[in-house]
Order: structure tokens, then sequence, then C-alpha cells
């Protein structure tokens, strides 16, 4: 089993973090009261609505967490796009076991698939145009690496995974250090090499480059100003369109020619697919 996360992601202690917030101290009074504990369960995960697949590796985790002996068939990987109806588990295993590991192996999986359906939604409507989809840091505390995870699965890229991999000077920033000039230097005088620099008008474009910017964020700009301001950096250093895009509006953002497309309700609203997983008779 292979997951594309950070090698120094703790992915043994996320599963036992979300197993101890649901076994508390006493553990799954219902599967040990109701279900004898030699009892065998058969079951089937399945897609109950079109999904982009992600967590199915993380899914697997936490079944073989309870029960090591457990028999996984996964026929679907992380990343594909998926009908309804189409199975993503098979398990065989201890009935306790895998009856205590369903609902945060479940939400895990709903949860990243969510993210990745709504993420090709948007790849999907910008498709052709050159530009390319971005995440932003607008996660869920403690879940960035899984939720970013989740993003790249359905087809977008990761933008910076924190406030130490670039720097990206902002509106607030800009007016406590002085104008975009005094910003950037410092900045640049700090020896960062990405500096991100957003701009929500036009004249602000010259100076920021000049002062030593590696990529422009244009912030809330509609599509005729997009165009003009593509058109003033010139390739000079890449651009993204940034704030407020919905899935209506993405491709008319994209087609101004822009290199990135930042969306923070990828992360932030994505709504959990329905996914299930049902006893099958053996």
């Amino acid at each position: 089993m292979s997951i594309d996360l950070p090698p120094d992601f703790d992915l043994d202690g996320f599963i036992n973090a979300a197993l101890a917030e649901d076994l508390g101290a006493v553990g799954d009074v219902t599967s040990a009261a109701v279900i004898p504990a030699d009892a065998r369960f058969t079951g089937v995960m399945a897609a109950r609505e079109p999904v982009a697949v992600a967590g199915i590796n993380l899914a697997q985790a936490f079944f073989r967490d309870l029960d090591p002996a457990v028999e996984i068939d996964a026929p679907v990987a992380d990343g594909e796009r998926v009908p309804a109806g189409t199975v993503l588990l098979r398990l065989a295993g201890n009935a306790r076991a895998l009856l205590t590991a369903e609902r945060s192996a479940l939400n895990t999986v709903q949860h990243l698939s969510g993210i990745a359906t709504l993420t090709a939604a948007y790849v999907d409507a910008m498709a052709g145009t050159g530009a390319i989809l971005l995440d932003t840091r607008k996660t869920i505390p403690g879940l960035r690496v899984l939720e970013k995870y989740a993003t790249r699965m359905g087809g977008a890229q990761n933008h910076r995974m924190g406030l130490w991999d670039a720097a990206m000077i902002k509106d607030n920033h800009i007016a406590v250090a002085g104008g975009v000039e005094a910003a950037v230097g410092r900045a640049v005088a700090a020896g960062i090499a990405r500096i991100i620099v957003e701009v929500d008008r036009l004249d602000q474009i010259e100076p920021a480059i000049a002062a030593g910017a590696t990529h422009l964020l244009l912030d809330n700009m509609a599509p005729p100003m997009l165009a003009e301001a593509v058109a003033r950096v010139a390739g000079r250093v890449p651009t993204e369109a940034s704030g407020g895009v919905r899935l209506d509006t993405i491709r008319a953002i994209a087609e101004t020619g822009v290199t990135f497309v930042s969306v923070g309700r990828l992360t932030q609203s994505a709504p959990a697919v329905d996914i299930g997983l049902d006893f099958a008779a053996a």
C-alpha cells in the first residue's frame, strides 16, 4: 500500500489519533456487546454517486490497524474517477474490528473524495485553457497535508503548504511595510527565494516586479482587468488569479492567460461524497 504523502507525515499517528477519538477509554461498546468475538464480516465499500477517489489507502490503514489479518481487495486507486455503484474496497475479517474502524475509515474517504471530486469539476471547467488550478491554505487545522493530497488526486497542484515555504505579501503586509516596493525589498533582503505578491491594481504590477517579486497574485480582478494585467506582465513572472472564483466563472478567468487560478473552496467548502460500507454475504 502506498500513498503520495510527504515522507515525514505521521500516518500511524493520524490513524491512532482518529481511532482514539472514537474509542475513548472504553472502546466500541456496541460491537463488544452485540458481535461475538470470533464473528467474521465481509463487506463492500462502494461509491453511491460519481466521485473522484481519494483516501482509499487511508481507509485500508484504519481496517488493518484493528485487524492486521484483514483481507482487502482494492480495485480502484486514488485519483481515479468512477461512476455511482463502483466498488472501492472489498473486506473480509474480524467483525468487531472492522465495524469499529468503519466510521473513521468512511469519514476520511468521504471527506477526501469530496475534495477531489470538487477539484475535478473545477479542472474540467477550465480544461484546454492552459491555466493550472491551485489550492490554498484554507484547510481544516491538522488536516492540511491530507486535504492538499486530495486536491492533487482531483487534478490540481498545491500552492504553499504553509507560511514557511514561500513569502506571500498581501495587502496588510504592504500597508504595514509602507508600500509594495518596501515590502518586496525586505523579502529580497531576507534571502527568500519565492516571493508572491498580491496586487489588486494595475499600477502595482511594475513596482512589484521591479522590486523582485517572483509571482504575482492578481486579487479579485474581473476578466478584462486580468487580461490587461497578464499583458503588462508579459511573461516575466507567473500570474495567479485569486479571489471569489466559482465553478461558473473559472473558465472566463482562466481564458485571460493567467498561469494559475487558485480556489479556496476546494478545501474550505467541499461537501463529503456519499460512500458506504455494507455487509455482503460471503
